[in-house]
C-alpha cells in the first residue's frame, strides 16, 4: 500500500488548528477583529494614536484649538482689563508676597512677535489666580511675573499684570550688561537663570516652580505639586519635570522604565484574562494559563496599549494626586519645572558654565549635568501637569498654520 501523501497530512493539521475550538484559531481571529476593525474604528480620530488619520482630521483639530486658546486669551485680556481699575485702587491680594513661601511660582515672559492676540500670559495667570483662590486662606503658593523683554516695544501683556501681581525686571544697569548679541538660545537661557536668581534674591522660597508664558496649569496643579514635594524622592532631586511632550510619551521607546511599564501591563492585563476566562467564558475560549497562552496575550495586551497610545491610559492617573508617576527625566523641554529646596540655585549655576545654541539648549544642558555630575538626579511626572498652549513660538520660526503635530 502506498503511503499517505504529504498533501493531505498538511491539510488535516491546518484544518485541525483552524477549528474553533483551537487556540490557534480563536488567538487569530480576536486579533484580526482587534487591530483591523475595533482599534482602527475607536481610534482613528484620536491624535496619539496610531490608528490617527491625520489627512482627515489633524487640520481641524488645530484649528479647533486654536480658536479655543484664541477664545481663551481674549476672555484672560478682557478680565484683567475689567479688573485693572479696581486692582489700582484696591491692590490686588497677590501683589504682597510673603518671605520664605513653602512654594514659589516664577512665570517667565517675554514679548512674542507672532501670536500677539492669544495672550498667553494672561491666560496662564488667570488660571493660576483661579486655581489660588480656590486654595482658601491658607495659600497654595506666591506667584512671580519675570519679565525679561528688552526691546523698545516692551511686554504690554506684563504691563497689564503689574497691579495684580509683582513683576519682576532687569534694572538699567543690567540690561546694560546683558546688550551682548548672543544666539536665540543662549538669549533664552540667560533669561531663564536671572529669573531663577531674582526669584530666589527677591521671595528666598523653601521651594521653586518655573513655568514659561505659555504653559497653562491643569486644574489639579497645586493639588499635586504638593503631594510631589511630601515624597522622600523630592529631597533628593535637582528637578522635576511637569511636561513632556504628549506625542513622546509612547511606550515603544529607548526610555528603559516605559519598557518595564509596558510589559508589566502586558503581564497583568493577560493574567487577570486568563483567570477571568476559568470562571466566566461566554465565547468558550479554549485558552488557559499556560506559558504559551500568558505569551500571547502579553503581547496583546501591548500591543493594544501601544496602538491606543500611552497618553490616553496615563490620563487614568488624574483620579488621584498619588497614582501620578515619577521616573528618570527625560531631555525635552522646560515649560514647567519644580526646583525642590535650593536646587534652583544649582541649576542658575549650571545654566551659567554652559553656551547653548541649536541642538544644545537649556533642556538638553540640564539633562547631559544631571547624567554627569555625579549625585545629581531628575525626574519627570505623568501624565503632564501643565497643557503647553503655545503654538506660536517666541524662539524659534513658526508655520504659517500651526498644527497640533
Amino acid at each position: 500500500m502506498l503511503p499517505d501523501s504529504p498533501m493531505p497530512r498538511w491539510r488535516a493539521v491546518i484544518t485541525q488548528h483552524l477549528r474553533w475550538s483551537s487556540p490557534i484559531a480563536q488567538a487569530l481571529i480576536l486579533s484580526v477583529i482587534t487591530f483591523c476593525i475595533v482599534l482602527p474604528l475607536f481610534c482613528h480620530h484620536l491624535l496619539y494614536s496610531y490608528f490617527f488619520i491625520k489627512s482627515m482630521y489633524l487640520d481641524g483639530m488645530s484649528d479647533d484649538v486654536l480658536q479655543e486658546s484664541l477664545h481663551r486669551g481674549q476672555d484672560a485680556l478682557h478680565f484683567w482689563q475689567s479688573t485693572s481699575t479696581a486692582a489700582a485702587a484696591v491692590p490686588s491680594r497677590f501683589t504682597d508676597i510673603a518671605q520664605r513661601p513653602e512654594l514659589l511660582v516664577t512665570v517667565v515672559t517675554a514679548r512674542r512677535n507672532e501670536g500677539r492676540e492669544f495672550h498667553y500670559l494672561l491666560q496662564v495667570m488667570h488660571r493660576l489666580s483661579r486655581l489660588l483662590g480656590s486654595c482658601g486662606e491658607q495659600r497654595c503658593a506666591e506667584v512671580l511675573v519675570c519679565d525679561v523683554e528688552s526691546g523698545p516695544q516692551g511686554n504690554q501683556d506684563a504691563k497689564l499684570l503689574e497691579n495684580h501681581f509683582q513683576v519682576i525686571r532687569r534694572s538699567p544697569e543690567e540690561q546694560q550688561r546683558n546688550k551682548e548679541r548672543v544666539n536665540t538660545f543662549e538669549r533664552e537661557k540667560r533669561d531663564y537663570v536671572f529669573c531663577l536668581r531674582k526669584g530666589w534674591e527677591v521671595v528666598r522660597p523653601k521651594n521653586m516652580l518655573v513655568l514659561e508664558d505659555d504653559a497653562l496649569p491643569k486644574q489639579d496643579f497645586f493639588t499635586v505639586v504638593k503631594d510631589l514635594l511630601s515624597r522622600r524622592f523630592a529631597l533628593q532631586t535637582l528637578y522635576i519635570k511637569l511636561y513632556h511632550p504628549e506625542r513622546l510619551q509612547r511606550y515603544w521607546n529607548p526610555e528603559p522604565y516605559r519598557i518595564l511599564e509596558w510589559v508589566g501591563l502586558g503581564l497583568v492585563g493577560a493574567t487577570a484574562l486568563l483567570l477571568t476566562l476559568l470562571y466566566w467564558n461566554p465565547c468558550s475560549f479554549s485558552f488557559t494559563l499556560s506559558a504559551s497562552h500568558l505569551l500571547f496575550f502579553t503581547l496583546y495586551f501591548m500591543a493594544v496599549a501601544e496602538l491606543l497610545g500611552r497618553h490616553y491610559l496615563l490620563e487614568i492617573r488624574r483620579l488621584s494626586p498619588q497614582l501620578y508617576a515619577v521616573s528618570p527625566a527625560t531631555e525635552c523641554c522646560t515649560p514647567a519645572m519644580l526646583y525642590p529646596g535650593n536646587a534652583s540655585l544649582r541649576v542658575a549655576e549650571y545654566l551659567d558654565v554652559s553656551f547653548c545654541e541649536k541642538g544644545n539648549a537649556k533642556d538638553m544642558v540640564l539633562y547631559h549635568m544631571v547624567r554627569t555630575t555625579p549625585g545629581e538626579r531628575s525626574h519627570s511626572v505623568e501624565p503632564n501637569l501643565i497643557t503647553h498652549i503655545g503654538a506660536y513660538s517666541s524662539v524659534r520660526a513658526n508655520p504659517s498654520r500651526p498644527k497640533l503635530l
